[in-house]
């Protein structure tokens, strides 16, 4: 019986990677491990320190386990776009699009298949399908990246949203489309709730259009996604488990138990009661989604905290793990809480390797985070991922 791991500290960049001009320029200024460190002066994180941040970060000595870093080979840096990646894909580059430019082929495309579509608004790019579902330009991401489906379930069950934004991803090349809502809200507050965040991008304030909570469901649409060409679908074609904690529950795709948990200290807590009840192989992919919500409200002791909770439990958790289990810990991208913006920063991501078996070894510069998708592919000898290069033989006798 084989176990293996993958946690994801969301945002837990490591200094910016030489292509971030093209990105976003106050971007090349961005390293977030270090700029916390510097602004928080209580972080204590001596077991990822010991476990090869150090090394990348300062050039302390190498430790008694592998270690490395990667790039970000999907364009920017995405939550939904990296977990694509590090499952074994590479998004397609995509184009920023505003509801403004696009909303007349969408509403067009929405009328063919047969849904209603009204302007709320004479003055408000933002469509009302069906009376029910308000697509707008996603608020909470970088400018013209995502457009959002939020729905009152009473009126559009989740199924039938999914259906609406399949038709809106077939018709858009942006990065992602997200569907989602709840029952506990209603459409005449999501309407509400739109506004102008930037000239010309209206959108649903999403926090405040009471979606969130019991009953809440999100359906994430990539650009150029192959989902069954990633690990955790690999996975269940051929009979192994996959539990997905955290926000990894809302944007991997899979057939395994899902738990969409933000609080990290909960998080930890199902991935460990998870661990000790399988009895089978099985992967447990999680993400620690409250660093990046700190990143985002730039907030470096909030971040640092976070950080210190997450190494407490490793500290205690590692020395329980199998002889023949493995655990990656790694980031999806930066968010550097002290550059001026509140966005996502184009950074490396450290790859840390522990486990009984884990020889110490640096495995180097990663050119895509796929990499790691290979390498829990190969682990428990499943077909190998669309993407990535497997370093499993590099850390593993």
């Amino acid at each position: 019986m084989a176990k293996a791991i993958l946690l994801v500290i969301d945002s837990f960049g490591i200094g910016a990677m030489e292509d971030c001009g093209e990105f976003n320029p106050s971007d090349c200024r961005a390293n977030t491990y270090k700029h916390i460190r510097e602004s928080a002066d209580f972080l204590e994180i001596p077991t990822l320190y010991r476990l090869g941040l150090g090394a990348l970060a300062d050039g302390t000595a190498a430790p008694a386990n592998a270690y490395g870093f990667s790039a970000l080979a999907h364009y920017g840096a995405d939550t939904y776009l990296g977990h694509q990646e590090i499952a074994g894909s590479c998004p397609k580059r995509s184009n920023k699009r505003l509801m403004k430019d696009i909303h007349s082929d969408l509403a067009k495309a929405l009328m063919v298949a047969g849904y209603r579509v009204e302007y709320p608004w004479s003055d408000r790019p933002v469509l009302l399908v069906d009376g029910a579902c308000v697509i707008g330009d996603n608020l909470e991401s970088s400018l013209g990246n995502i457009i959002n489906l939020t729905a009152d379930f009473n009126k559009m069950p989740f199924k039938k949203l999914k259906e609406v934004g399949k038709i809106v991803r077939r018709n858009l090349d942006t990065s992602r489309v997200i569907a989602f809502g709840g029952p506990y809200t209603t459409i005449e507050h999501i309407l509400s709730v739109v506004q102008e965040k930037n000239p010309g991008q209206w959108g649903v304030d999403a926090p405040k259009a009471k979606v969130y909570g019991k009953g809440y469901e999100v359906y994430h649409m990539g650009y150029g996604v192959n989902i069954d060409g990633q690990f955790p679908m690999i996975a269940a074609r051929h009979g192994l488990k996959v539990h997905r904690i955290g926000k990894t529950a809302d944007v991997l795709h899979g057939e395994g138990p899902a738990n969409p948990i933000v609080d990290t200290e909960k998080v930890l807590q199902a991935l460990e009661n998870s661990y000790v009840k399988e009895k089978e192989d099985a992967a447990f992919l999680v993400n620690i989604q409250e660093t990046d919500l700190a990143g985002h409200a730039q907030d470096t002791d909030w971040y640092a905290r976070l950080l210190n909770t997450t190494d407490q439990w490793l500290a205690k958790f590692l020395p329980r793990m199998e002889t023949d289990d493995l655990i990656l810990i790694m980031a999806d991208h930066g968010n550097d809480p002290t550059i001026g913006h509140s966005n996502h920063t184009r950074e490396y991501v450290p790859i840390l390797a522990a486990g009984k078996r884990v020889k110490p070894v640096n495995i180097g510069k990663r050119n895509s985070m796929a990499d790691v998708g290979a390498t829990f592919s190969e682990f428990f000898g499943l077909p190998a991922t669309e993407e990535g290069e497997s370093f499993l033989k590099m850390i593993i006798d």
